[in-house]
């Protein structure tokens, strides 16, 4: 999960809890308030039931019930129980609501005072009032409806409030963060372009103290000291090649000169021979690290359009002149958008490098010196696939194959330093184009070259 979703659902999760919390406390404390409040209500009814009762002298049980029945705080199914000292009921209100009583409650109450209990949808009051010359027990039931509808209409809008407000907070927080994050999205396109041909790639930061600008800052600086050191190593490396040519040039040239010399015996011929060949295949070596110093933006980018089958042609007629055995079978497919496609924008030597070194790589690790190159286009690709027969590499070889010197167990008894398919790679990387390998048949080995359109 990337940082900007982990800190959206963080946030989102907070939020949801901390309301769903808040929610929970405000309807647990109105709930406490309804008991509480209508305790109290059904508390001054028992209580003024009992003073008529016992202060009012000439009052009946009968005046008592009009009174009840005709009172403006009248209860929503109310049922009014007094008791006597001696447990025995002295007033029944005329409702038809029951009221479940033990003389355990009764002594409960001497003891207590007060309690109050719910009985199914009824919550009871009792209260024991103490005069001079009597002990009075009132039981007191009824249903609060009214408490109970606004109790359930806040239930119904807290959920509704947070199953609203919940969905408003993941949306805002989820495009909030996207837009916070925004920068470190740039952020991190832009590193993931940078290689060896485009050091010089700087992230933008505004005059912000902020984290991001902070990392932006910091970025770049470390680029320009990576830019540094490896203009440095590129420099050094082009130098050494450089001076290492002109020393390889004149042993070469001192070398053939005794060869043809006719005062030169046949065994020294053969062992100056195998000597040449090592210098030769040194002098091959330093050239692939010289182009590979000197490969970059800066230096070769070019807009120009080459046709590919016409760099292709001249690859393979440089590559017969140096290897006349090699034999390389030509097809291109049939597409209407072809002549189009074979137009790529480009430095043309170093295209002709690519495409000698992977010609001359089919050809040479191939098991009858030949190799087949197809031109196709496909969707918004040029498509050039090279294909020979022999000995294939493993999954492990496969993983390292464009890494420079590393040579697969089907080099063995071939010369190279395994420097060529590196330099393809460089090249290709440059022209935004792609190199593949792949063992589509038994004992056959597919490298594909794709150019983006």
């Amino acid at each position: 999960m990337t940082l900007k979703n982990r800190i959206s659902l963080l946030v989102s999760l907070l939020f949801t809890i901390l309301f769903g919390l808040a929610s929970t406390l405000i309807f647990v404390l109105y709930s406490n308030f309804r008991k509480d409040e209508f305790r109290d209500r059904l508390e001054i009814k028992a209580l003024s039931n009992i003073k008529l009762l016992v202060n009012v002298k000439q009052i009946d049980n009968q005046l008592l019930k009009m009174i009840d029945q005709n009172s403006i705080n009248k209860l929503y199914d109310e049922k009014t129980l007094v008791f006597d000292s001696d447990y025995k009921l002295i007033y029944s209100s005329i409702d038809d609501a029951k009221i479940k009583w033990s003389v355990d409650d009764l002594k409960y109450l001497k003891k207590h005072k007060t309690f109050f209990k719910q009985q199914g949808n009824y919550e009871v009051y009792g209260v024991f009032y103490d005069t001079k010359d009597r002990d009075f027990y009132a039981l007191i039931s009824a249903t609060d409806n009214f408490g109970q509808r606004r109790l359930l209409f806040l239930r119904y809008t807290l959920v509704v409030s947070y199953i609203l407000f919940t969905c408003i907070c993941w949306v805002i927080t989820s495009i909030t963060v996207k837009k916070l994050m925004s920068p470190l999205n740039i952020f991190h396109q832009k590193i993931k372009k940078i290689n060896e041909n485009n050091l010089d790639t700087r992230v933008e930061s505004k005059s912000n103290n902020n984290e991001i600008d902070l990392i932006a800052n910091e970025f770049n600086f470390m680029m320009d000291r990576i830019e540094i050191s490896y203009q440095r190593q590129k420099e050094f490396t082009a130098h050494a090649s450089h001076e290492l040519r002109t020393p390889l040039s004149r042993i070469t040239s001192q070398i053939e000169n005794v060869i043809v010399d006719a005062k030169t015996s046949d065994d020294r011929k053969s062992f100056l021979t195998a000597i040449l060949s090592d210098v030769n295949q040194l002098t091959e070596l330093i050239n692939s690290l010289l182009i590979l110093s000197k490969i970059d933006n800066k230096n070769h980018q070019e807009n120009e359009l080459h046709r590919m089958d016409e760099i292709l042609f001249s690859s393979i007629e440089s590559l017969n002149k140096s290897y006349p055995e090699f034999v390389i079978l030509f097809e291109i497919e049939e597409n209407d958008h072809l002549d189009t496609a074979l137009e790529i924008r480009g430095n043309k030597n170093l295209l002709e490098i690519a495409i000698s070194n992977v010609l001359k790589n089919a050809c040479v690790y191939s098991d009858n010196k030949q190799a087949k190159v197809i031109i196709s286009a496909q969707d918004d690709h040029l498509i050039i696939a090279i294909s020979n027969t022999g000995k294939t590499l493993n999954e492990e070889e496969q993983k390292n194959l464009f890494q420079p010197f590393m040579r697969g167990e089907n080099s063995q008894g071939t010369s190279g330093f395994g420097l060529g398919l590196r330099i393809v790679q460089r090249i290709l990387t440059l022209h935004n184009a792609t190199i593949t390998y792949s063992v589509p048949n038994i004992n056959t080995n597919l490298f594909q070259l794709f150019f983006h359109l």
